[in-house]
C-alpha cells in the first residue's frame, strides 16, 4: 500500500509564484543558475544553489553556502514572499507542455515506505551528491525539492482528480519562460482528501522517476531525526518527504543520448566493421537519424548519420540487460570504444532530448566529440520492470520532461500538522 497524507504547505504567495518557481538545482552548473537569476531576487535557485548569492569561487559545500540558504529562506517567509497553510491539504500541480499535459497530486509519503521498497527506485545514487542534500535539508528544516513519483493508473484517483481541477479555480496558472504551463490546485476539503488518501492505500507501489538523490536525502534526514528523538511515534513530520505523485501513463521520457570523444584508435573502416558484428548498419534514410523502434539507435560520425539495428543475438528477455542504454553500452561503447563506467569515463558525455539532434551534429562538427549516438526513449514500462525487479538500470537511462518547479511547495519537518 502506499501512505501518503496532507501537509501545511510553505508556498509562494500568489503575487510571487512565477518568480519563485525555478528547475531543479541539479539541472544547470553554478555559473548557470547565476545567470538564471539575474534581475529576479525571489527565484528559488537562490536557495537551492545558495552559492550564487555570494562571490564567483565559492565553495558550494561551505558552511557559509548553507547558511545563506536559510537566512535567504527565513527572510522570505517574514517578508511574506512564502505564506503557509493554516491546515494540512493536498495540491494538484499539472504541467503541461507543447499541448500535452500531466496532472500530478502533490503530498508527503513516508520514508518507511522507501525503506520497505513500496517506493522503488531504479539508480544508484552517489554520496557526494547525497550529502549536500542531505546538510540543506537538514539545515532549512524543509523539504525543498520534490520528488517526481510514478504509479499505476488508478481511474477512481483520476476522476477525483479531474472533479476537483474542474470545479475549484487554480492558485496559480501561468506560462514559464520556457513554454511550460504550470496550473496548482489546493485540495482543501476533508472529504476529498480522505478519498483520495484512500485510493492511495489500494496503490501497492510507487515508482521514483526522477529525483533519486532527493529521494535518499529526505529519508536520511528522516532517519537522523529519528535518532534524535528516541520516543518518535512516527507521525511526527520527520517521518515524512515531499512528493508529486503522477499517473504512469501521462509521463513522457525523452531519449538520453550520448557523444564519445574518439574511436580508440580505430578508423573508420575498422570501426563501422566492428559494429557490424553486433549490429546492422544501414546508411540513415532521415536525418538526422532518430532511431524509429526498440532496439535501434542512430549514429552520426563525419557528417553522416547511420541507423544501427541490434542483431537478434544481443537482445534479451532481462529487464536491465534487454534495456538500450545496456544494448549499446554492453556490444558497442565498452567492447569497441572501451568506455567502461559510464559514471566516471571522460570520454563519454550525455545528452538529453531537450537538446535536439542537432546538438549532437553541434558537438561532433565542432571538433569536440568524434561520434554521437542517438537513443530510443526508454519506457515507464521498462522503467517500472527494473524497478520491480529491485535492479538498477544504467546511468542516463531516462530524461524526464517537462521538469517539476521547485518552490511552489516547501515541506517543513518540524510542524505539526495538526497545529494551528
Amino acid at each position: 500500500m502506499a501512505t501518503i497524507r496532507p501537509f501545511r504547505a510553505i508556498r509562494p504567495a500568489p503575487d510571487y509564484a512565477r518568480d519563485v518557481a525555478a528547475l531543479p538545482y541539479d539541472v544547470m552548473n553554478t555559473e548557470e543558475a547565476r545567470s538564471m537569476v539575474q534581475g529576479n531576487p525571489y527565484s528559488f535557485l537562490r536557495i537551492d544553489r545558495a552559492e550564487i548569492n555570494l562571490p564567483p569561487g565559492t565553495d558550494p559545500y561551505s558552511n557559509e553556502v548553507y547558511e545563506t540558504a536559510k537566512n535567504l529562506f527565513h527572510e522570505m517567509v517574514e517578508t511574506g514572499v512564502f505564506i503557509q497553510d493554516l491546515l494540512p491539504n493536498y495540491y494538484i500541480y499539472r504541467l503541461t507542455m507543447d499541448g500535452r499535459s500531466q496532472t500530478g497530486l502533490v503530498v508527503c509519503t513516508a520514508i518507511d515506505e522507501y525503506l520497505n521498497h513500496t517506493i522503488k527506485k531504479h539508480e544508484f545514487t552517489r554520496a557526494d551528491k547525497e550529502a549536500d542534500r542531505i546538510r540543506h535539508v537538514d539545515t532549512l528544516n524543509a523539504n525543498t525539492g520534490p520528488i517526481f513519483l510514478a504509479y499505476d493508473n488508478h481511474p477512481d484517483i483520476r476522476a477525483i482528480l479531474d472533479g476537483w481541477v474542474t470545479s475549484v479555480p487554480p492558485v496559480y496558472d501561468f506560462v514559464s519562460d520556457d513554454g511550460i504551463g504550470h496550473t496548482i490546485w489546493v485540495i482543501d476539503s476533508d472529504t476529498e482528501i480522505g478519498m483520495l488518501t484512500e485510493c492511495f492505500a489500494a496503490v501497492p507501489s510507487l515508482y521514483i522517476a526522477d529525483g533519486h538523490h532527493r529521494n535518499a536525502s529526505a529519508v536520511k534526514v528522516g532517519l537522523k531525526r529519528r535518532e534524535a528523538h528516541p520516543g518518535y511515534t512516527g507521525e511526527e513530520e520527520f517521518n515524512y518527504y515531499l512528493s508529486v505523485l503522477f499517473p504512469a501513463d501521462e509521463l513522457r521520457i525523452m531519449d538520453y543520448n550520448r557523444v564519445v570523444t574518439d574511436l580508440n584508435g580505430h578508423s573508420v573502416s575498422d570501426f563501422l566493421a566492428a559494429i557490424a558484428e553486433n549490429f546492422t548498419v544501414h546508411p540513415a534514410v532521415d536525418t538526422p537519424c532518430r532511431p524509429p523502434k526498440r532496439h535501434t539507435f542512430g549514429m552520426y560520425l563525419d557528417g553522416t548519420w547511420y541507423l544501427l539495428e541490434a542483431k537478434p543475438h544481443v537482445l534479451s528477455d532481462d529487464p536491465v540487460d534487454g534495456l538500450d542504454v545496456s544494448i549499446l553500452q554492453n556490444h558497442l561503447l565498452t567492447p569497441i570504444l572501451a568506455i567502461g563506467d559510464p559514471r566516471t569515463d571522460k570520454r563519454i558525455d550525455f545528452v538529453g532530448g531537450i537538446r535536439g539532434l542537432s546538438e549532437l551534429e553541434k558537438r561532433v562538427n565542432s571538433g569536440e566529440m568524434r561520434v554521437a549516438f542517438s537513443m530510443y526513449p526508454t519506457s515507464m514500462k521498462e522503467l517500472m520492470s527494473v524497478a520491480d525487479a529491485e535492479r538498477t538500470m544504467p546511468p542516463k537511462s531516462t530524461w524526464f520532461e517537462p521538469k517539476l518547479r521547485s518552490g511552489f511547495f516547501i515541506h517543513d519537518l518540524e510542524k505539526d500538522p495538526t497545529d494551528s
